[in-house]
């Protein structure tokens, strides 16, 4: 946990861990594998033989369902942009026009496409078919796997989210799974028992679409699962998921391909007591600050902020949210971008009244993340906030966070590099402790990707004196050694 940063020298947690410096041999033996922990630092990816962080800005999860919705305009504009994942819903759940206040939400499609097929039994809620939940949609399959296909000839990640619990009466009442919707008399229950092991004819219709799923995409290399989405709502139970990862696991046994299994664990942070073994990456939502992180460090697996997008439109919220989560030590950020819709599916809708952002500046601002992040070797690198022995951040700048809230956090290779996150104030000085040698220290606006202030360091050791160029909300400092020390 990293404590408020008022200007008064700073006590932070130092955490350090000890890496073996080769790892090329593991990295090219990774090439043809689908995503997989990266196997010296399982705190990261190791995706097409390149260590990797997956930064995103995600449509509302309806691509593959959505009728309506051009998925290749959207890949393209996501390539465009540089995120390199997406979130989409299996189609197992869907929305209805209006739900949680979203603008052309692509969850709630006109033409609605899921994984079984519609009979001939008039009668479901939605004006369509009664669908039969022991007969799949070839359809469903053929779009599914196009989508997964466009995203890695984009180099963009899938993260495939099987279930979804129902919120609300309205969202159970058109589900496929509610008896009044299919011909089979199954899911004759409350939505808060769906997805528990308490009907086994509705165990047997989770089983079997989890089955097909990953038999299907066995053969991307694009590709996780997630099991539910906010399984902590809708009385969704531990054992249910627990029985999920596990046919995912015995269905790939025989297969050529192994893909990585997340788990949704919490909005905001929890502590993980009993993690699943099957389970690679520990899901959150709406993680800022990202607590949750130090609190799951000790999994040595992936930690991710998969989802945020209710905190309005200004593009300071996610943008900082991304910086402040990565930096601490988290693998994956994917945002929810109301840009998209089936009207505007290359992400360029602006006056769009859902309760979050989205749209191109955003994902430029998470870009320069991207990128800063890729110019540092992050796999052997750790939180190490006690780097930080003091300093001062002031707020100069109008509109700017109260300096009281202002927060540093730094993920570094002791001597080495340093990635330094400083979120909130307008002009910052840091002391930072740093072994003897030559560095070069740029200061990087999160905002354009400019470097507004570049040194050379040249260190005796000890306590190095490093001051920020006057920013707007957040500032990252990148802070690399360049030779040992100079005469």
């Amino acid at each position: 946990m990293i404590r408020n940063f008022p200007v008064q020298p700073l006590v932070l947690i130092f955490t350090s861990f000890a890496f073996i410096a080769q790892v090329r041999a593991l990295e090219a033996a990774g090439e043809n594998r689908p995503l997989q922990l990266h196997p010296k630092n399982p705190h990261y990816l190791l995706f097409r033989g390149r260590p990797t962080i997956l930064i995103g800005s995600t449509e509302h999860y309806g691509a593959v369902m959505n009728l309506d919705f051009d998925y290749i305009k959207y890949l393209d504009a996501t390539r465009r942009d540089g995120m390199n994942v997406t979130r989409t819903f299996s189609g197992t759940y869907h929305e209805i026009p209006g739900s949680f206040g979203i603008t052309d939400n692509t969850l709630s499609p006109k033409r609605y496409l899921g994984p079984w097929a519609r009979t001939e039994t008039a009668g479901a809620a939605d004006g369509g078919n009664k669908f039969d939940l022991k007969k799949f949609d070839p359809a469903y399959w053929d779009r599914l796997k196009d989508f997964v296909a466009q995203a890695g000839k984009r180099g963009i990640v899938v993260e495939y989210v099987l279930f979804c619990p129902f919120y609300d009466e309205n969202l159970w009442k058109v589900n496929p799974m509610n008896a009044a919707n299919n011909i089979n008399a199954i899911g004759a229950c409350p939505r808060t028992e769906v997805y528990t092991l308490k009907h086994a004819d509705l165990v047997a219709v989770h089983d079997a679409f989890t089955r097909e799923a990953v038999r299907q995409l066995n053969g991307f290399d694009n590709l996780y699962f997630e099991i539910c989405n906010e399984p902590y709502f809708g009385g969704v139970t531990e054992q249910w998921q627990a029985h999920i990862a596990q046919a995912i696991v015995d269905t790939e046994k025989d297969l050529p391909n192994k893909h990585l299994i997340a788990q949704n664990i919490a909005n905001d942070r929890k502590k993980v007591d009993k993690p699943d073994p099957n389970v690679s990456i520990f899901n959150f939502h709406y993680a800022t600050p990202p607590e949750t992180v130090a609190m799951n460090y000790g999994l040595n697996k992936v930690i991710a902020d998969d989802e945020t997008g209710f905190r309005g439109k200004e593009d300071v919220h996610y943008r900082t949210e991304a910086w402040d989560f990565i930096i601490a030590g988290g693998a994956i950020y994917d945002n929810l971008d109301y840009s998209f819709t089936p009207g505007h599916p290359d992400g360029t809708l602006i006056d769009f009244k859902s309760p979050g952002g989205g749209g191109a500046e955003l994902r430029k601002q998470l870009l320069i993340l991207r990128k800063f992040m890729d110019e540092f070797d992050f796999i052997r690198m750790t939180p190490m906030n006690s780097a930080v022995k003091g300093g001062a951040i002031t707020a100069t700048i109008s509109g700017n966070p109260p300096t009281a809230n202002a927060t540093v956090r730094v993920l570094g290779q002791a001597g080495r590099a340093y990635a330094i996150y400083i979120r909130g104030g307008s002009a910052a000085e840091l002391m930072i402790e740093l072994p003897a040698g030559r560095y070069q220290a740029a200061w990087v606006n999160t905002r354009t990707g400019n470097v507004d202030k570049s040194e050379q360091i040249n260190h005796s050791g000890g306590r190095a004196k490093l001051t920020s160029p006057e920013y707007q909300q957040d500032v990252a400092l990148r802070l690399r050694a360049t030779a040992p020390p100079g005469p």
